[in-house]
């Protein structure tokens, strides 16, 4: 059964948490998400892609984010997008000339990279020019400075899913993690959101990331679980990785679901199949505005005759940012830090979303609940950053 856990091609923190949605507009302070941004205005971007390393994938992801980067450009009202793409192969040495290259030939932004050492480098590249990137990563480890992340990232879902469970009187959570770097990573961030959200860690697990490393694990899980008073156990498997056989093995060695809520860091609805599985069920994970996703989805499809990617979505929201803010930006000046990161932040196809000072983000995201093998909305996701939900 563990033949479904296997290493990506790149590490964690160049992989990227699924995200879309539409909405048509960003937002600026004075208007809120979804108000059309004012004065128009006209910028150059430079729209780095993975396209060109001869891997089907990165030639899937390039094409997806550059087409959905257009679609947005066509939704702007009265600005005017000089959209320049450039083609890294996903090679770090690559987006670092390339990334030296458009600032040369004069552009204010930078969109991408895709993978997360790309955009380390490309933001070394062109730190001196004042010139921002709005990477396509959820690394969180590679934000700051002039380096801005637009993937979903832990921290965000742990806050939120920590958030509701803490609402929702289940506040003691023993975290169980792969015994790796994503585990560690994503440990920390539970570590975070429950102390963030008024929360208890009763307890820390982990398993050796094998078949066999979970089998053993597995009963010590449940007894730690018994023995912590442990009300919800926060997961940081993923559906492609431990999560089918670590779910269906704690049910299988007894405990108690009851009173002890499953909560998962990862999607658990990719791929659709997951939904059938015994022991997801009544787990509760995050995921963009469900509406918003469908309605990008569509007008994806009718435009270019395919689905579109998941990662897509975020070229989109680049492009909604840097349209909302083209008005601010004089003689060729860089879209700056300041406007960024200003507090209304934008709406975008995964809905809400605003940077952080530190280059992180935060989103307004949905919980859901899987129930008889299907997924049900708990928890709708938020339309502004006031109240619950961050």
């Amino acid at each position: 059964m563990l033949s479904v856990i296997r290493r990506a091609r790149k590490s964690l923190g160049q992989m990227l948490v699924g995200l879309g949605a539409v909405v048509l507009s960003a937002c600026v302070p004075a208007t809120g998400p979804g108000t059309p941004p004012p004065g128009g205005g006209s910028v150059q971007v430079a729209l780095l892609v993975p396209s060109g390393s001869g891997q089907s994938q990165d030639e899937l992801f390039g094409s997806n984010l550059e087409n959905a980067a257009r679609l947005a450009m066509a939704d702007l009202s009265g600005v005017n997008v000089d959209l320049r793409v450039y083609r890294t192969g996903g090679s770090p040495a690559k987006a670092s000339a390339l990334a030296k290259q458009a600032v040369d030939e004069g552009a204010q932004v930078i969109l991408g990279p895709f993978y997360s050492e790309e955009a380390n480098a490309a933001g070394v590249a062109v730190a001196s020019t004042g010139v921002n990137v709005l990477a396509f990563s959820n690394n969180a480890a590679i934000a700051g400075g002039n380096v801005f992340v637009l993937g979903q990232t832990f921290d965000v879902t742990a806050r939120r899913l920590a958030g509701y469970a803490v609402r929702n009187g289940k506040s003691n959570v023993l975290i169980v993690h792969d015994r790796n770097v994503a585990g560690e990573v994503g440990k920390a961030a539970i570590e975070r959101g429950v102390a963030a959200a008024g929360g208890k860690v009763v307890g820390v697990t982990s398993y050796e990331f094998s078949q066999n490393g979970i089998v053993q694990a597995a009963p010590g899980i449940v007894s730690a679980a018994r023995s912590s008073g442990a009300t919800a156990l926060f997961l940081t498997a993923d559906t492609a990785g431990a999560l089918p056989l670590l779910t269906q093995l704690l049910v299988d060695n007894g405990i108690d679901r009851a009173t002890t809520q499953f909560i998962g860091l990862t999607r658990w609805d990719i791929p659709p199949a997951t939904l059938s599985l015994p022991g997801v069920q009544g787990g509760w994970f995050a995921l963009p505005d469900p509406g918003l996703t469908a309605q990008f989805r569509e007008r994806y499809a009718a435009a270019y005759g395919s689905q579109p990617a998941p990662v897509a979505a975020l070229a989109y929201d680049g492009i909604a940012a840097i349209g909302a803010l083209a008005g601010r930006v004089k003689g060729g000046a860089p879209i700056g830090k300041a406007d960024l990161t200003q507090s209304a932040g934008f709406a975008g196809v995964a809905g809400i979303f605003r940077f952080l000072p530190n280059g992180t983000n935060q989103r307004g995201l949905a919980v859901a609940q899987i129930r008889g093998n299907q997924v049900v909305i708990v928890d709708a996701a938020p339309r502004s950053f006031a109240g619950a939900g961050f």
